[in-house]
């Protein structure tokens, strides 16, 4: 069931792919090769982005080493966290299972065989 809907949307991508291609084939056949080099297409949105970035006051006083320490001091909050609710779970777990020994006489399968 599965393998045949990763078919359908591989079958279905290709197909929009091919679309999108077969539309723009026309609009750049027509453009001139000394347009094609003038246009180069994300280099403009890219410079005026790193160029914002370089400005940004912000973003130059914060250092990489302090970006790292406050990320991997949340990591190990989040990991001190898990660790203490695994621990709740196996102290909850270690005290049923006393409860669930408690059911059973010591002699249970001895009464089971003399029944047979």
């Amino acid at each position: 069931m599965f393998d045949v809907i990763n078919i359908v949307i591989l079958v279905g991508s290709f197909l929009g792919m091919a679309v999108i291609a077969l539309r723009k084939i026309p609009v750049l056949s027509e453009l001139s090769p000394s347009e094609i080099s003038s246009r180069k297409v994300g280099s403009g949105l890219i410079a005026k982005t790193k160029k914002k970035i370089k400005n940004n006051k912000i973003l130059d006083s914060l250092s990489a080493e302090l970006f790292l320490q406050r990320m991997l001091s949340k990591i190990k909050i989040i990991i001190l966290k898990t660790d203490k609710k695994t621990d709740a779970w196996l102290m909850k777990l270690n005290q049923r299972s006393p409860k669930k020994k408690s059911r059973f006489s010591d002699d249970y399968w001895k009464k089971i065989k003399k029944r047979e």
